[in-house]
Parts: structure tokens; C-alpha cells; sequence
């Protein structure tokens, strides 16, 4: 008799759950490996660090300090060894002397600076002329060595009695009040012989310009 063998079929479904399982045990042997071999190493972020910011330098103090330390500095004040004077008649030639020039010259080797109005006395009137209002430069100037200052004499006011000038003398006075004054010197006559002045003689500040110096006096 002959024995029939039958083959019993194994649905789709089994293959498929066996192709999922040997999938996974794949994927775990590798995560195994990956594992073994140690974690990927990761360099970590820089962090980010503020740098603190140098602080800008303060223009308007670093220029008063500069300024102060000029100031400080300075320029001296012209003294009288630092001066030659000359005189001369700022008038029609052959008419009597009303106007004088008087020209101050820095002969040093240095700067100097000039400030306020000379002291000019007129033969024996009883003090210096007087300063004319308004002619004194508003701020001192700085003479380089060559360089001149000028003033204007106005010798007679009119209407007053007059007396004889023989000569003249200037001296600086104290122009910045720190010291005494220093000794007059005799200036050379800007006329031969003599001219007459009055009470209402005057004398400008010190400028740095004949203009300036004559222009208040020759309108007077």
C-alpha cells in the first residue's frame, strides 16, 4: 500500500515575521558594535565670552589737560631787557609834534608777550600818560624774537596849558601785577630839540599793528 506524505503549507505571514525578526537582531548587533567602539565623540560648543570693551579715551578731557599744561607752560612776559624802544613824530614833517610812535622790538632769542599799555611819562608831568579807554588789545600777544609792538602818545589834548618835554621816559610797569615794576629808561626824542605837551596827553595800549596803535590817536 502506498503512503501518501503531505507537505503542510506555512502561510506568507511566518516568512515575514521571521524577515522582521532577523532585521532587528541586525540592527541590535550593530547598535552592540557602535556601542563598543566607544560614543561618537562630539566637540563641545565654544562658548561665546564677551570681551570687555577698552573704553574710548575722553577727547574733551585729554584737550583741557593739554590746554592746562600750555597754560601751565605759558610764555613769559617781556621785561625790559628783552625790549629795544625807538620813537618818532607820526605827523607832517615841519609841524609841531602832537603824535608820537613809540616801537617796542623783541631783540632776545626768545618769545615773549606783550600785554596792557607802557607807562610813558612826558618830561616832568607829574605821573605817566594816561591810558586811552578802550585801546589796550583784549587778550596779551606773543612777539617772536624781530617782532614789534606798538603804541601812540598823544602829546596834547588842546585847550590846556602846555609846558616843554625835554625827554621821555618808559618802563613796562607791572603789566601782569606779579612783580615790580622795573626801572624807566630814557627814549630817544622823536623831534630835535623839544615839543610841547598838555594835560590832556594820552598813550594807547600796546598793539600789534601801527594801525591799530596810531588810528586812536590821530583822530583824537
Amino acid at each position: 500500500m502506498q503512503t501518501t506524505t503531505r507537505r503542510t503549507r506555512r502561510p506568507w505571514t511566518s516568512y515575514a515575521v521571521g524577515a522582521a525578526v532577523a532585521a532587528a537582531l541586525l540592527a541590535t548587533t550593530a547598535c552592540e558594535e557602535d556601542n563598543a567602539n566607544g560614543p561618537e565623540q562630539t566637540a563641545p560648543p565654544t562658548p561665546s565670552v564677551s570681551q570687555p570693551s577698552s573704553p574710548a579715551p575722553d577727547d574733551a578731557t585729554d584737550g583741557d589737560d593739554a590746554t592746562d599744561g600750555d597754560d601751565a607752560a605759558g610764555t613769559d612776559l617781556c621785561t625790559m631787557e628783552d625790549l629795544t624802544f625807538a620813537t618818532s613824530n607820526y605827523g607832517e614833517r615841519g609841524k609841531p609834534v602832537r603824535h608820537v610812535m613809540v616801537v617796542a622790538t623783541n631783540s632776545s632769542d626768545k618769545e615773549c608777550e606783550v600785554r596792557n599799555a607802557p607807562e610813558i611819562m612826558l618830561g616832568d608831568a607829574q605821573g605817566p600818560a594816561p591810558v586811552m579807554e578802550g585801546t589796550e588789545a583784549d587778550e596779551p600777544f606773543t612777539l617772536a624774537p624781530g617782532d614789534k609792538a606798538y603804541a601812540g602818545v598823544l602829546a596834547m589834548g588842546g585847550n590846556r596849558d602846555t609846558y616843554e618835554v625835554t625827554f621821555m621816559t618808559l618802563t613796562l610797569g607791572s603789566p601782569g601785577g606779579e612783580a615790580e615794576a622795573e626801572e624807566p629808561v630814557e627814549l630817544e626824542m622823536p623831534t630835535e630839540g623839544s615839543f610841547q605837551a598838555d594835560d590832556g596827553q594820552r598813550v594807547t595800549g600796546w598793539q600789534p599793528t601801527e594801525g591799530l596803535a596810531m588810528r586812536p590817536v590821530t583822530q583824537s
